[in-house]
Order: structure tokens, then C-alpha cells, then sequence
């Protein structure tokens, strides 16, 4: 029979359009559990590769006839030689090219509206990761907030979109991936905004980004504005687009709230968290469309594959905002965070522009799921 190559984009294919997968997972089982493809409608066997060397005959009943079987490694080898196996034992099988590490660096855009004027606003999800970048577009130029490091990714969607990139966002020093900020801005000659308060040590130059900047985008006027929302970190600062989206950075997610750790400051910081939450955020209008900078799982996109969801919804929905003592939110928040990110302390020496790692070693960095939310 036949080995097939899949590859990322085909699997995240298969996760927007809630098709029906078999993964045949032959990383080592700690890994499995911590960090997996995810999908609507995606089965999993997790068998390690080495208890596979002696050969597949026991594993064959369990793979589905009726639907594609993926064999899934860190890297590819260990599942191409899976799937030969597979094959040879009489079934048709694919393998991930570039195993859970193209998995990690794969970037999907989608639309999620439009704006005035024939406008547009894209959402560049990152489902290996659980990263969400922002492309707004309007006559000609284009804002990005929240890039991560692929680069090329933005700068070629803005050619195929003739589109010249003006602006460019970080909503804060991120700690979970590289930002790829102030690469594109280098390389466009797009003007690079970081909230001065999160910048203390950074060693580049950079536009402050300060509570209430505006910055139009292209001829129609679309507004970017800033709105000071610390407690993710100090200086996190979320955007208003065209007075319909609510770009929240890692203050706020559709099921969970941002974490206030990441700086070792969680005492300190859980105070401009919940100010943030319960107070800058009620004031504003309610049918304003919150789009995150991450998302903790699957169930959580919409169906045409985006994350978005009205501020009025997650008012009444997220438990996150709707702890009623400030007692009960600080200690909910503080007692319920999650294992680190891999390598966050790298992560924000590399986002200060202290430390240069070769594009292998920043992979290695990011591996593995985001971490940036309260459970």
C-alpha cells in the first residue's frame, strides 16, 4: 500500500472544516499529554515510537478503516519509518511532514470581518501554538499586532493583499513565543509600537505605545486605538479597530483570563488585572467583537476557524469576569496558574532584543502549547 505525505496546512484544513482524523501519535507519552494536534473530530493512539521497532501487526487492528490514518512525530523521521511499516503491513497511511515541529510554525489567515469602507481585519491563527496575530487593511496599508516570528508569512500576505505594511504592534513583551515584531518593521520600514512600561530593558529602538495613541490606517480613516490594560504585564495595552473589535492582547481569552505571573509579579500585578477586567472593560460598548492573542483549545474556534466573541457574551460567560469579591478573584488567579511556558525567561530575553538565537534554537524555545492563561 501507499504512504502519503500531509502536511500542516492539509491537518489545519481538517481542523477548520471539522473534518474526522486518526493520529497515530509515536512521540513518548509525557509528550503526547502535554502538547497534541487537537481537532473537532480527530481520534489518537499514543504508541512510542520504540515500542513500535519490533514491528506494527498489534497496532493494525486499532487504525480505522474508514478514515485517514496520520502518524505524527517531533520531527518526521520517527513517523515516516512508522508509516512504511503501516504500509508494508497492507494499509494505505499518512506521516506529518515536519512532525509537531511544522505543526508549531504553522500560520493559518482568515478573514474575521470587514471594516469601513472596504476594509478588512485578518486573523493569522497559529493552532499548534495557540498564537493569534492581526493584520488590519485599508487602502493600500496594513497594522499588524501581535506578529509572531515567521516573518515572511506577513510581508507576503501584504504583497498578495498590495498592501504596504505602516504599523506595527506588540501589545506587550510576550514571554510564551518571539515576537516578530520589530523584524518586520525592519524589513518593511514599518513604524514599531511596544508599551514603553514592558520595554524597560529592551535594547532596540522602538515608538512608545501609549494609552489613547490613535493610528489611522490607509485613506478610509480605519482608527487603531489604544486602551492602557495592564495585569497580563505592566504595560499590556489592548486596541479598539474601527470601533467593532476589541483586541485584548493576553488580558483577556474566550474561556479563561490572562495569567499575572510571567514576571514573577503575580501579587503585585493581579490588582491591574482585575481593574482592567472588571472596570476598564465594563465601560465599554458591549457589542464590540473580542478577538485574543492566544486560545487555550479547540473548542473555543468558531466555525469558520477564528476566535472571536462579543465582549457582552464573555461578561456574562467567562468565569474569569465574574468572581464578585476581589479576595476570592486574587487568590482564584493565583492558585490556579499553570505549569511556565517553555523557556519564558529566554523567550523575553530574546523579545528584548538581548539574546539572538539561530531560527533551530528559537523552534526549541516554542515548543510545546501556549501557557498564558489562568486555568
Amino acid at each position: 500500500m501507499t504512504v502519503f505525505k500531509m502536511t500542516a496546512a492539509q491537518v489545519a484544513r481538517k481542523v477548520i472544516e471539522n473534518q474526522s482524523l486518526f493520529i497515530l501519535d509515536v512521540r513518548n507519552k509525557d509528550a503526547f499529554e502535554d502538547w497534541k494536534i487537537e481537532g473537532h473530530s480527530f481520534d489518537y493512539l499514543n504508541i512510542p515510537y520504540f515500542d513500535l521497532l519490533d514491528g506494527v501487526d498489534e497496532i493494525i487492528p486499532k487504525l480505522p478503516a474508514d478514515k485517514d490514518v496520520l502518524v505524527v512525530c517531533a520531527k518526521e523521521g520517527s513517523s515516516l519509518m512508522v508509516a512504511e511499516m503501516i504500509s508494508d503491513a497492507g494499509r494505505d497511511v499518512f506521516y506529518l511532514e515536519g512532525g509537531m515541529k511544522s505543526w508549531s510554525s504553522y500560520l493559518e489567515p482568515i478573514k474575521v470581518g470587514d471594516l469601513t469602507d472596504g476594509g478588512e481585519i485578518y486573523q493569522f491563527v497559529r493552532l499548534g501554538k495557540g498564537c493569534l496575530s492581526y493584520m488590519v487593511v485599508s487602502e493600500g496599508e496594513a497594522a499588524i499586532i501581535d506578529a509572531v516570528r515567521f516573518k515572511d508569512v506577513f510581508t507576503n500576505f501584504a504583497k498578495e493583499k498590495n498592501v504596504e505594511i505602516k504599523h506595527v504592534f506588540d501589545t506587550h513583551l510576550h514571554a510564551d513565543h518571539i515576537s516578530g515584531g520589530r523584524h518586520i518593521a525592519k524589513a518593511t520600514g514599518a513604524t514599531y509600537y511596544l508599551p514603553p512600561k514592558d520595554a524597560e530593558e529592551v535594547v532596540f529602538d522602538y515608538t512608545p505605545l501609549e494609552d489613547d495613541l490613535t493610528v489611522k490606517v490607509g485613506t478610509s480613516q480605519i482608527e487603531v486605538g489604544a486602551l492602557y490594560s495592564p495585569g497580563h504585564t505592566i504595560g499590556s495595552t489592548s486596541f479598539i479597530v474601527d470601533s467593532k473589535y476589541l483586541l485584548t492582547g493576553d488580558i483577556l481569552f474566550i474561556d479563561s483570563i490572562g495569567r499575572p505571573d510571567l514576571a514573577g509579579l503575580a501579587e503585585d500585578w493581579v490588582g491591574d488585572l482585575r481593574e482592567t477586567l472588571y472596570h476598564r472593560y465594563r465601560e465599554l460598548a458591549e457589542d464590540l467583537i473580542v478577538l485574543p492573542a492566544h486560545f487555550m483549545n479547540i473548542e473555543e474556534l468558531n466555525e469558520e476557524g477564528t476566535v472571536a466573541k462579543r465582549l457582552g457574551d464573555l461578561v456574562a460567560e467567562n468565569h474569569g469576569l465574574n468572581i464578585e469579591s476581589e479576595e476570592e478573584f486574587r487568590h482564584t488567579v493565583t492558585d490556579n496558574l499553570p505549569p511556565q511556558p517553555n523557556a519564558y525567561e529566554l523567550i523575553r530575553q530574546v523579545n528584548m532584543g538581548k539574546i539572538t538565537p539561530d531560527n533551530d534554537e528559537q523552534t526549541e524555545m516554542e515548543i510545546g502549547p501556549n501557557r498564558c492563561a489562568v486555568r
